[in-house]
């Protein structure tokens, strides 16, 4: 509970990469949001794979210990011009979803195409946008770095869907224009 009596929802947003996962912490009071923590878990790019997959689940877990949030939201990626790219990417994916699980948290998804809707307002949104649309909803001094940028706009997208865009019922849900429509 904040000062005011309302509760407080911690969200983790994360934005997974092998190289580069993106993380956001943010409180929602309310209709109020609030900036509380970000940044990167960098792999080692000279690692092996299971080495690489192993310090994304790691600090996942350890980002849970500390900031004890209540739900966490992972961008669900795509990527189409690599298989080999592709695979890896899921792979990444697969250990930050597991980290989180593995401490305790339900974890909802969304595609990007979702989060830039409910950050920008446009589903094709570019990454400034999106760097930007981060920094004035959460009142921060300076753009967030891209990757963290993308974990607080995947945070606050669940904040705003009424604890997940991704729960909104799957009939009926299309996509027009790179904006999400529920009904016709």
């Amino acid at each position: 509970m904040n000062g005011e009596g309302k509760p407080v929802l911690r969200i983790l947003g994360v934005d997974p990469g092998l190289r580069i996962t993106g993380f956001g912490l943010i409180a929602k009071m309310g209709n109020r949001l609030g900036y509380l923590a970000s940044g990167c878990i960098r792999t080692d790019a000279k690692a092996s794979l299971p080495a690489r997959l192993g310090t994304i689940h790691a600090a996942l877990r350890e980002l849970v210990a500390e900031h004890q949030p209540d739900q966490a939201a992972v961008e669900i990626v795509f990527v189409n011009v690599n298989p080999q790219s592709t695979l890896l990417l899921g792979q990444a994916r697969g250990a930050a979803i597991t980290g989180l699980v593995s401490s305790g948290l339900e974890v909802a998804e969304y595609t990007a195409l979702q989060i830039k809707q409910a950050v920008v307002g446009n589903g094709h949104a570019d990454k400034l946008q999106v760097q930007h649309m981060v920094r004035r909803l959460l009142s921060l001094s300076a753009d967030p770095s891209p990757d963290a940028a993308d974990a607080l706009a995947c945070a606050i997208a669940h904040a705003h869907g009424g604890q997940g865009l991704g729960r909104l019922p799957g009939t009926g849900l299309h996509v027009r224009n790179g904006r999400l429509i529920v009904g016709k």
